[in-house]
């Protein structure tokens, strides 16, 4: 038997299906500052401190191959998307530039696997805000 279109109230349209909370827009914030901590905030402690102990290993794992970490700047294309990339560690980020961290020259073959570590960390730090926000949406589980 066919299913026959249900008409839906002039209203209905304009309420979004997911509505926007608080926590959908303090989640994602709290989790790109402190990696993991979006997920905790939303009590699911396995997932943030998965997360979080994975995004502060690489971060300093990279470091400690000597990787770069780069600075704001207008210069090349790909300077600029590995900014994009170690500012989504957040206060690792921040923390690294105020400290010095990450800024001598690449002297060892390592130097690059540890420039990818740092900006994989930063990547990975997003997506990880941006699953914050989906649960806190209510989208995931």
């Amino acid at each position: 038997m066919a299913k026959t279109p249900i008409d839906k109230p002039a209203n209905a349209a304009a309420a979004p299906e997911y509505p926007l909370t608080k926590m959908a827009i303090v989640a994602p914030i709290v989790g790109w500052l402190i990696p993991g901590a979006g997920h905790i905030i939303q009590k699911r402690y396995t997932r943030g401190i998965l997360l979080m102990i994975s995004v502060v290993a690489m971060f300093l794992i990279g470091l400690g191959m000597n990787g770069r970490v780069y600075g704001p700047n207008g210069g090349d294309i790909l300077e600029i998307l590995g900014f994009i990339g170690d500012l989504g560690s957040g206060t690792l980020y921040f923390l690294a530039r105020i400290m010095g961290w990450g800024q001598a020259a690449a002297a060892h073959a390592t130097a690059d696997y540890g420039k990818t570590f740092v900006i994989v960390a930063g990547l990975l730090n997003f997506i990880a805000a941006a699953d914050a926000h989906h649960i806190a949406l209510g989208k995931k589980p």
